[in-house]
């Protein structure tokens, strides 16, 4: 049975058909390093907490790992940086392997996987293909056939169907903004932008004086785009960071298109991601585009059915069309 498994720098997300139904299975990607001791094992265990033993530490995963951080007074650490596996994480790989193995399960016979992959920054000197190469080695060696598609193509799959899978995907990461134009699910554009969630939460935190956590936490909670802010806000700080990607992706897009030759024909846009969940998202994306203006005819500019899922839905459908 095909699968689709969507690898981001903030959560990982594997999509599977049971019936007629496309089910979810997601994990943090991120872990929380402690020091062995019989006490804290034996705390995780009666939590029913997700971890792994290694030498003389503990590594609690996932979504645990977020719950027990302010336990232990300890910060989370991740496995990817920037959209990528993170070069500077020395756990990054073992880490990433078993959180696959959680969401991903064994293999019934031979099974597709597609995975989400970046494109090529355009404004980093960011090279995902060791990146995309890992990846598809740890999934093949869980005993699957694995292939990878751009993560803003996906976005189309997933969406716009209804127009023949010619739009623009723009999928709003925690560590990059991918971006894909396709006409007939060809893609005409495809690039990433180094800005997303984790951007918008390192220079909140900068600007406010709180923790990148804290303001993680506020911005998934309760955080909308709205005209009205108050001024020295963490709200006001995150209105103005979402303002400039915004502006920065929008600007981007229309470059690259200016580069090329599109079809004259309508392209609908669909946002997605998880750093597109705030209320107030798609009216502030629509006011921007109004005032720098696209080089092709927009039809309706909309939100993913679910951000957080629509890249790994648009997998799963790259990997069913691949197995049949």
């Amino acid at each position: 049975m095909a699968k689709g498994l969507d690898v981001g720098t903030m959560n990982i997300v594997c999509s599977e058909m049971e019936g007629d139904n496309v089910v979810f299975v997601q994990q943090r990607n991120a872990f929380l390093e402690l020091d062995y001791s019989d006490l804290t094992r034996m705390m995780l265990d009666n939590a029913k907490v997700q971890y792994i033993v290694r030498g003389d530490k503990i590594y609690v995963l996932g979504d645990d790992a977020l719950k027990f951080a302010t336990v232990f007074k300890k910060s989370v650490r991740r496995p990817m940086k920037s959209g990528i596996l993170s070069p500077e994480e020395k756990e990054a790989l073992p880490i990433i392997k078993l959180i696959l193995e959680r969401v991903l399960g064994s293999p019934n016979g031979e099974e597709v996987v597609c995975i989400s992959s970046p494109a090529t920054p355009i404004d980093s000197d960011i090279e995902p293909t060791y990146h995309r190469k890992t990846l598809e080695a740890l999934v093949k060696k869980l005993g699957y056939k694995p292939f990878t598609i751009d993560e803003g193509l996906a976005v189309i799959y997933s969406e716009l169907a209804d127009n023949s899978f010619t739009g623009i995907g723009i999928s709003f990461g925690a560590g990059l903004t991918n971006v894909t134009v396709a006409y007939f699910a060809a893609p005409i554009v495809s690039f990433s932008i180094a800005r997303g969630g984790d951007w918008i939460d390192e220079n909140t935190a900068k600007a406010t004086g709180m923790s990148k956590e804290q303001v993680c936490a506020i911005k998934e909670s309760r955080f909308e785009l709205k005209y009205e802010v108050e001024l020295g806000s963490v709200e006001g700080a995150l209105a103005i960071y979402y303002d400039y990607l915004l502006t920065y992706v929008i600007e981007n897009l229309r470059r690259k298109l200016a580069e090329v030759s599109p079809p004259q024909v309508e392209f609908p846009i669909v946002l997605a991601g998880g750093t597109a969940k705030p209320r107030g998202f798609k009216e502030a994306f629509e006011e921007k585009v109004s005032k720098v203006g696209l080089p092709v005819e927009i039809s309706t500019i909309r939100m993913a059915r679910d951000p957080i899922f629509s890249v790994a839905r648009g997998c799963l459908i790259a990997a069913k069309t691949k197995e049949s």
